[in-house]
């Protein structure tokens, strides 16, 4: 036959929509073209595949042939279609049956010697594939990724040969079936954090409600070491999670480790960072950090000293979830349900208010250094704390100062514990909760309402921070094991948002 069609995946965002590669021969001086809005690296997979299919021993047609990637207004990008343009040729050109072809997909950069080179984005092209109830024929070094998706079909090859010796039926590759690795509990422990009592209570409640959180404290207080051990104890990742966080890595700039399976991601980008880095973008779309922290923490370390505009572009995505990049001629939507953690210092200097005196700072440069953060944005924090520094007498103390109380395992345990309860009682996490479901599910008796209604008129809260202390409450609640909220619970959620108006 001289035309020939072949299945293979194309990255947009983080799907893999399908792309069909149509090989045709024709009469006419010898040539190749490639149709079908190819990029650069597209338009020089000619090279790598004919240099690949002589070296592999193969004919290469000496006629006219046209390939066509279709949709034709799809960007084609990167070297995972020198695969199946390879397969197309040889289909075309009768060296391989059009049967074979038909109910596989194909994917993988081909190296002039034939050997198969890996591609980002496997895990999400291995779940399109087993949608469309084919066989995915990837490089063997994805398979590892690729087999995460549980039912699906994918096949790895290290050359061009095993794949055409596979499809003429000579030698089978078989079925790459792997275990999912083990989840690693070699992290930080909260046990190693000496004194510390306040902080670890709110950021258990972060953790078992999925609260964001500020804290605020003098440097060498231990703000980022407790930030570092807050993955350690977040609720057990489900599959649907760790699937829809790999996809996310897969298509990221360093691809996903299967060893991370089921691992929180953190992301703690410097304050450097720029807003695409955060947001992501590009002239074809990138998952920013914001995105690669899908069910897992960002951490934002020296809050004030990140540009005012990009830390306003994360208003929209702590309300939604996700985020939207739009380019003049493509869009790309990114799930974003990242848990905000962030510290800084409360002056300049850091030491505002500290005992040692140390503080030099003028009370208008404290102004112009907290006025970098938006009210808006502040408004958008669960949670505000102080954290102070370990008193000397604790750092001083050479005895064994592990707590199997507050060890990470430990505090996992009742989050888990507490997050069952909300994903019963109403399928998510407290922070997730609308107005309407807070009216339905966080009923509150006269007493709460009455301490409410003082808090917000003494401390001019705003009808957000209204909501946002009654979803901590509700998580106060369900650490505790209890299904009604009460006035103490109540007051312990409206003391972590007294820091809006002592410092800000």
């Amino acid at each position: 036959m001289s035309l020939a069609v072949v299945y293979s995946r194309a990255m947009s965002g983080v799907d893999a929509p399908l792309v069909t590669v149509e090989v045709h021969l024709a009469n006419g001086l010898p040539g190749l073209s490639i149709v079908g809005l190819p990029e650069a690296a597209v338009r020089e997979s000619k090279d790598r595949v004919r240099s690949a299919l002589q070296t592999a021993g193969f004919d290469f047609p000496a006629r006219r042939i046209t390939i066509n990637l279709a949709p034709a207004d799809l960007p084609k990008e990167g070297g995972r279609f020198d695969l199946p343009i390879a397969i197309g040729i040889l289909g075309a050109s009768d060296q391989l049956p059009e049967k074979a072809i038909a109910n596989h997909e194909f994917l993988g950069e081909l190296a002039l010697t034939g050997a198969l080179r890996p591609i980002k984005g496997a895990l999400t092209a291995a779940l399109q594939a087993k949608r469309s109830k084919r066989q995915l024929i990837l490089p063997t070094s994805n398979t590892t990724e690729a087999a995460l998706v549980a039912g699906g079909q994918s096949i790895g090859a290290n050359h061009l040969l095993e794949v055409t010796a596979h499809l003429l039926g000579k030698s089978i590759l078989p079925v790459h079936q792997s275990e999912p690795p083990p989840v690693a509990n070699d992290g930080p422990d909260f046990s190693e954090v000496r004194g510390q009592q306040q902080a670890k209570r709110v950021l258990t409640i972060a953790a078992a409600g999925g609260h964001s959180l500020l804290m605020i404290g003098p440097p060498g207080a231990g703000k980022t070491m407790l930030a570092s051990r807050l993955p350690g104890i977040l609720p057990t990742m489900t599959d649907k999670e760790a699937l829809e966080s790999a996809a996310i890595q897969s298509v990221g700039e360093k691809g996903f480790d299967a060893s991370n399976w089921r691992t929180r991601p953190f992301r703690a980008p410097h304050h450097t960072a720029s807003g695409v880095a955060l947001v992501g973008g590009g002239s074809h779309p990138r998952p920013g950090e914001i995105s690669l922290a899908h069910h897992g923490v960002l951490f934002l370390d020296e809050l004030p000293e990140f540009d005012r505009r990009v830390l306003e572009v994360l208003r929209e995505p702590l309300e939604s979830g996700s985020i939207t990049i739009s380019r003049a001629a493509r869009q790309a939507e990114f799930p974003a349900r990242f848990q905000l953690l962030a510290a800084m210092n409360p002056c300049p200097c850091g030491y505002f208010n500290d005992q040692s005196d140390r503080c030099r700072c003028t009370p208008d440069q404290v102004l112009r250094y907290r006025a970098r953060l938006s009210g808006p944005l502040l408004d958008r924090i669960d949670l505000h704390i102080e954290v102070a520094p370990v008193p000397n007498e604790l750092l001083l103390d050479n005895q064994n100062n592990q707590d199997a109380e507050f060890s990470s395992a430990a505090i996992q345990s009742r989050v888990n514990d507490a997050r069952h309860r909300q994903l019963a009682r109403h399928g998510k996490a407290n922070a997730l909760l609308s107005n309407r479901e807070l009216d339905r599910f966080c009923k509150l008796d006269k007493e709460s309402r009455l301490l409410l209604e003082a808090s917000i008129n003494r401390l001019g809260l705003s009808a957000r921070a209204f909501h946002r202390i009654i979803k901590v409450a509700r998580t106060i609640a369900d650490l505790a094991c209890e299904d009604n909220l009460a006035s103490n619970h109540i007051a312990e959620a409206i003391q972590y948002r007294t820091l809006d108006r002592s410092l800000f």
